[in-house]
């Protein structure tokens, strides 16, 4: 397993498991936990949650895979925006450590931007971290100005990543918002790395797999994986779909297959608003 290295010099996996629409059907617990279970077997410790995930029910899913294995995993969770006041944070927090089963979550991050301004809830996360609930903190679905406005205030040059949606067919943060985060040293993660799987059957990424010998998922994954300081963290909700994900590792793209994929994705020519799932 690769691992990335945060500013604060801490390490996470470059592929870890998300968990958005995991914890929404009781039926579907188990089979959920087994795979959370088993990829961390295989090395994918990161696991990402947050407290909207099923409306806590994700962050249930997840304590119950690292129950008894809490050093296994590099947990990362994220507050609601409506919730990221000073006080609302730390409450959503200890919330979202009852349901993780768990004393503290190594990266907690602001889902999106809300109302509560900013330096409101960095005097929170500042708080979290003083007291142990946290490790670090960062955000998500920050464009660029954004990221610019949180690094002139002292507390927010300590935020450890911007997560954001980012694959083949989401490339507009490659114009602005990726350079800025690498000139930064600062980690981006990728959710939904292969589109919800809408981009599977495109015929340009299926060649590049065919030529693998791997499906065409394990392409997109490894694509992004490619990309300089960017993790991914891919939902499986099945052992066998965990393990499909884990082999994207062992994929690696050439030049041929990188520049047909830009010629079928094109890299952008021109800012972009943020795209957000």
């Amino acid at each position: 397993m690769r691992h990335l290295r945060l500013p604060s010099g801490a390490e996470l996996p470059v592929l870890g498991q998300g968990t958005w629409g995991m914890g929404e059907r009781g039926g579907d617990r188990r089979t959920e936990v087994a795979a959370l279970r088993h990829g961390l077997d295989l090395g994918l410790g990161l696991l990402d949650t947050a407290e909207m995930y099923g409306n806590g029910g994700a962050e249930e899913v997840v304590g119950e895979a690292i129950s008894g294995r809490r050093d296994d995993a590099f947990l990362v969770s994220k507050v609601f925006p409506h919730n990221a006041t000073r006080r609302g944070t730390v409450e959503a927090c200890e919330r979202t450590l009852r349901r993780l089963g768990t004393d503290h979550v190594d990266l907690y991050l602001l889902h999106w931007r809300g109302g509560t301004p900013l330096e409101e809830t960095l005097e929170a996360f500042e708080g979290l971290r003083d007291s142990g609930k946290i490790g670090h903190y960062g955000v998500s679905n920050f464009d660029p100005d954004d990221m610019r406005e949180l690094f002139a205030t002292e507390a927010g040059r300590r935020v450890q990543t911007d997560q954001v949606l980012y694959n083949l067919t989401r490339r507009g943060v490659e114009f602005d918002l990726l350079p800025w985060c690498r000139q930064q040293r600062l980690p981006v993660m990728a959710y939904s790395p292969i589109e919800q799987g809408r981009l599977l059957n495109d015929t340009v990424l299926r060649d590049v797999a065919e030529r693998h010998r791997v499906p065409a998922a394990q392409v997109a994954i490894a694509w992004v994986l490619h990309q300089e300081g960017v993790c991914a963290i891919p939902k499986a909700a099945t052992v066998e779909h965990v393990e499909q994900n884990h082999a994207a590792l062992g994929v690696r793209l050439g030049d041929e297959d990188l520049k047909a994929l830009d010629a079928e994705f094109p890299a952008p020519r021109r800012a972009t608003p943020l795209e957000i799932l």
